[in-house]
């Protein structure tokens, strides 16, 4: 049985509130879970204690019986000090589309070209 510890959403329409929960992968996102292990509420401010609140002991408990956060929990993991997460690095996604760059090459024609009829 693949563990997963991850958010079950729960709350209002437009009011999310989270659980982090331990649960089966194959199980519905906010079905069948085996252990509550804490909560996440998005609409606390960022520097709120409240916001995110984890069960530090049992969390490192399923850890170590081989339960894999997903990447938005290891992000509270991390920042709690419980796990760490690897650095990303995708240069590509700075770059710019292929249809942006077709219009900043078209703008550098556009202002190349009064340019050169100034000087002519």
């Amino acid at each position: 049985m693949s563990l997963k510890i991850r958010l079950t959403r729960g709350g209002a329409k437009k009011r999310p509130y989270y659980r982090i929960v331990v649960a089966d992968s194959r199980a519905p996102r906010d079905g069948r879970f085996i252990e509550k292990v804490g909560v996440y509420d998005p609409m606390k401010a960022k520097d709120d204690p409240a916001r995110v609140q984890l069960e530090t002991d049992k969390i490192q408990a399923w850890l170590t019986k081989g339960a894999q956060p997903t990447d938005r929990v290891l992000r509270f993991l991390d920042a709690a000090g419980l796990a760490k997460r690897p650095a990303r690095n995708n240069p590509k996604k700075a770059e710019p589309g292929e249809k942006s760059k077709e219009r900043a090459a078209k703008r550098a024609e556009a202002a190349a070209a009064p340019a050169e009829d100034a000087a002519a």
